[in-house]
């Protein structure tokens, strides 16, 4: 019987192991997506063809039909109309490896699930799981299609802000299920925490990091960095006179004042939720809890403190140079992402019932 459970935790560490280099792909490709963004490249193939559009144009004519489909958009006509060929492959290239990425994400974790399922190492509660993870992969790609399309078109010189915000989301919810899964599958239930106050504020910190997240996208879909250069004030003002009577969702001042605002919160909450998780791993005597519950903490701060930096580099953007601030932009996008998989992993650790031999 111990071999048995022995050659089951074996399989159950595999899949987990390999669900986390998926979850490593959807980051990469979620940066790849910025650099995508910063370096204005997003619209550059204006074809969604997910089967046969892996390679791209390989000889003189293809080159061309696909500049001439980019020269049909406002974005050229209007903004890049100087762009020669040449100029076309560099942004042509960024778009092409996030979309490249992107198909080989859905070979790793389609050829993972195939291999897997062969060698038995399913049950029928992972195979449901895995049901809604392909859902949800699948539903980030249309989501990224609808998103270039919003730009496709004579009057828009980038895509929609919300749209790109709900791409963005949507490959976080797909990568926070996916770790979640793994996590399943390597933490045994009596190495948690049964916390459920913990557990519950945890969540709730999650919940008002992804209205934040929301707002970074906003932040970067607007390009609303250059509006306001300054910290801490906003423009020289504490609240913006914008806040009333614009929107909150497409004025740029009024998106900054909610996107840092959040962000002293979240960092307000987080101080008080590592001093609750430190009570709570000593209550436990919860060995991972002890070393996870540095994590967010530590996170936060590098974000808050990142994302000062960003905006007062706003002033030394370069059209179509990827240089300080684009480097900086990247560094706060990906340490974002790591606080959300932290706390996730927190959530996880924190079981909401006392914990039950699996």
């Amino acid at each position: 019987m111990y071999k048995i459970f022995k050659v089951e935790d074996k399989k159950k560490r595999a899949v987990a192991w390999w669900l986390i280099a998926g979850v490593i792909m959807i980051i990469v490709q979620t940066l790849l997506g910025g650099v995508t963004r910063l370096t204005g490249s997003g619209l550059s193939i204006t074809k969604w063809n997910p089967l046969f559009g892996i390679l791209p144009p390989l000889n003189a004519r293809q080159w061309n039909e696909a500049f001439d489909g980019y020269k049909q958009i406002g974005q050229f006509k209007y903004l890049n109309s100087d762009y020669t060929l040449a100029d076309f492959k560099s942004i042509f290239f960024w778009e092409w490896l996030h979309r490249f990425w992107a198909r080989m994400l859905g070979i790793v974790f389609a050829a993972g699930f195939v291999f897997f399922l062969v060698r038995n190492y399913f049950d029928k509660q992972m195979i449901r799981q895995f049901i809604i993870l392909f859902v949800l992969g699948g539903l980030q790609g249309l989501i990224g299609w609808v998103m270039v399309a919003s730009g496709l078109n004579d009057s828009h010189l980038y895509v929609d802000h919300i749209k790109l915000a709900l791409h963005f989301i949507s490959a976080m919810i797909l990568a926070c299920y996916t770790l979640w899964f793994a996590l399943q599958l390597l933490i045994p239930h009596e190495k948690r925490a049964p916390d459920k106050k913990l557990h519950n504020y945890t969540l709730l910190i999650i919940l008002l990091l992804f209205v934040q997240l929301t707002y970074g996208a906003f932040m970067a879909g607007l390009k609303a960095a250059m509006a306001a250069p300054t910290w801490p004030l906003i423009n020289g003002m504490f609240v913006p006179d914008s806040l009333t009577h614009n929107s909150l969702i497409s004025d740029k001042i009024n998106v900054h004042f909610i996107h840092r605002g959040m962000a002293y919160l979240l960092l307000a909450l987080l101080i008080f939720g590592f001093v609750s998780a430190s009570r709570s791993a000593r209550r436990y005597n919860t060995s991972i809890l002890i070393a996870t519950r540095w994590w967010p903490l530590l996170l936060v701060a590098l974000q808050v403190t990142l994302g000062i930096i960003t905006v007062l580099c706003a002033p030394m953007i370069v059209p179509g140079k990827f240089g300080t601030f684009e480097i900086l932009a990247e560094l706060h996008q990906m340490v974002a992402m790591f606080l959300l998989m932290s706390l996730v992993v927190n959530l996880y650790v924190v079981g909401s019932t006392t914990p039950t031999p699996s």
